[in-house]
């Protein structure tokens, strides 16, 4: 059943759907776009636009969850070969690279996700998906692009296609690769363990687009330095002895000693982690117990942890087990199960690449369309590239209408984030925000 307040977002997305505006002339006359890509490659992507929002609700309506994107990377292989790369699939599961060599100079790869997530949609367009999954304990959800990994894929092949077209503007070797798995933080792992940068040219640099839920489409940010955290999970089963409610003497609580470990662990950020170094320890899960007169002999907390240095991560880490044990050992208990599971590591633009590529937006752009970047305690696979030695950059582009965002804020209704059933980027504008700095920060990098 719907919350009340799904339904209203659904509603209000209803009604907004019909007031969106692309005043794409006014974008590409603008006085301070002054590159190449808005005199030229703006109006070839306006002139094959349709072929590209073909391709947009194609991907949107047949979604797939990570490690099972197959349609998904037979599609686009098949349009990257057609465009020239060479291509190879099959790389880290469903991963797919597409390479173009045109003469001599760097190599500079452009990233994609392929996988949806398990999430009904509930938007009102007229693609809305509905492909249903199993889940691993037999329930029925629905899959859906949920994170724009639709826009991100159809961005990769539009930039490339153009690319592919007009060889005479740039000099080097283009790679192309459609990564699996982003939403477990596993696809990236999954294909530089498979060869990537082996068995393929290694990138002088790498850059990705993520849209952004809550910025006007036409508007990007770029952060520099630390942008996304590392993200660790760790599962903790504390250990007590059960017996009966009306004799808690005989027994070692193992809920209460849990409930003392929760209160602990909030300590590890605010009294022994820096001020000034962000770290986030967040318990999600607490089960124990079976009955109201019935004490159990163990309960299992679940948390997620965030931070974006190494130094900070192991001291989280470590605080943590200090922690469960310390108070596993207060209870006289046994002591705790600490199983860490290290996750996707921080993110951290370079900064020589940051620095270039945000003058080059902002004269693409223009300044007004710069929106300053924000660091986010979320997780991102694309950084292992830059931990394997790449210098790379992942930006933000807008995906929503300042109408649409202006519309929510007079009703008081937050925007829909990414991974809800009720997002929707305003996919024209997006795409051609993304397209325009992509295809910018390329020519850039890559002058004949």
């Amino acid at each position: 059943m719907r919350s009340r307040t799904c339904v209203a977002i659904v509603l209000l997305t209803a009604l907004l759907v019909n007031g969106t505006t692309h005043n794409s002339a006014a974008w590409a006359e603008s006085p301070t776009a002054s590159t190449v890509v808005t005199t030229s490659a703006v109006k070839w992507f306006e002139q094959n636009q349709d072929d590209f929002l073909t391709l947009y609700r194609w991907l949107h309506q047949h979604p797939e969850l990570s490690f099972e994107e197959e349609k998904t990377a037979a599609k686009l292989a098949a349009i990257w070969k057609e465009l020239g790369f060479e291509m190879t699939t099959g790389v880290g599961g469903h991963g797919i690279v597409g390479v173009m060599h045109n003469g001599n100079g760097p190599v500079v790869m452009i990233r994609t996700d392929l996988d949806a997530l398990p999430v009904t949609e509930q938007t009102p367009v007229p693609f809305a998906s509905t492909v249903q999954a199993t889940r691993e304990d037999g329930s029925s959800t629905g899959v859906m692009h949920a994170c724009g990994h639709d826009i991100h894929m159809t961005n990769v092949t539009t930039v490339g296609r153009y690319m592919s077209e007009h060889r005479d503007q740039w000099s080097g070797t283009l790679m192309m690769i459609g990564q699996p798995a982003e939403e477990l933080g596993e696809g990236a792992k999954a294909m530089l363990g498979d060869g990537l940068f082996e068995r393929f040219p290694k990138p002088d640099y790498a850059i990705a687009i993520h849209v952004s839920a809550d910025k006007p489409t036409g508007a990007i940010s770029v952060t520099p330095g630390y942008s996304l955290a590392n993200v660790d999970s760790v599962d903790i089963t504390v250990k007590g002895r059960g017996g009966h409610g009306s004799a808690p003497h005989s027994t070692i609580d193992p809920i209460v000693q849990a409930a003392d470990l929760v209160l602990s662990l909030q300590m590890i950020v605010s009294r022994e982690v820096k001020p000034i170094e962000p770290a986030v320890v967040t318990v999600g899960s607490i089960h124990g117990g079976t009955k109201h007169n019935v004490i159990g002999n163990e309960c299992k907390l679940q948390l997620t942890v965030r931070s974006y240095s190494e130094e900070v991560r192991q001291q989280v880490l470590a605080a943590i087990r200090r922690r469960a044990l310390a108070v596993a050992l207060a209870h006289n208990a046994e002591e705790p199960d600490v199983l860490i599971s290290q996750g996707t590591p921080s993110l951290r633009n370079d900064d020589e690449l940051t620095s270039r590529m945000t003058k080059l937006f902002a004269d693409v752009l223009g300044e007004d369309k710069m929106i300053p970047g924000e660091q986010s305690m979320g997780g991102e696979d694309f950084s292992r590239y830059g931990i394997a030695g790449v210098p790379i950059l992942m930006y933000s582009v807008g995906s929503v209408s300042q109408n649409r965002l202006d519309r929510f804020e007079q009703l008081g209704i937050p925007a829909p984030s990414l991974h809800s059933g009720v997002y929707y980027p305003d996919a024209p504008e997006t795409l051609k925000t993304a397209f325009a700095t992509m295809t910018a920060s390329l020519l850039d990098l890559m002058k004949p």
